[in-house]
């Protein structure tokens, strides 16, 4: 019964040693200069001009967020379409239902204008 635990067990020990061990590594390489150009919001070479804190308009975070929706739909679409024909009837009308909601979504998010780049 513990043998069948064991790969779920390296699965894990490896999902705790990478980032520790890559936090570790950058803490052990970096070399920390502080200075005035370094507490400056931007290092881009020219001085900020006013305040360094602005709102942004919420539009642009979901101009963002219906891109990130679209680019996950069509991550899962790929593989579907790859194994479209071993998959079967049942698999179609799935992914019938899936693309269903996001248009759905989409014409929602286009109906309350979050699409509109103003």
């Amino acid at each position: 019964m513990l043998q069948d635990y064991t790969l779920i067990g390296v699965l894990i020990l490896i999902a705790l040693v990478v980032p520790i061990g890559g936090l570790v590594a950058s803490a052990m390489v970096q070399t920390r200069k502080p200075g005035l150009e370094k507490s400056l919001p931007y290092e881009c070479g020219i001085d900020p001009i006013g305040k360094s804190w602005i709102q942004f308009k919420a539009s642009y975070y979901l101009y963002a967020l219906v891109f990130v929706v679209f680019d996950v739909e069509t991550m899962f679409l790929y593989p579907w379409a790859v194994q479209f024909q071993q998959l079967g009837l049942f698999a179609f009308v799935e992914m019938i239902i899936f693309v269903a909601i996001l248009t759905l979504g989409l014409w929602y998010a286009w109906k309350k204008g979050a699409l509109e780049w103003k």
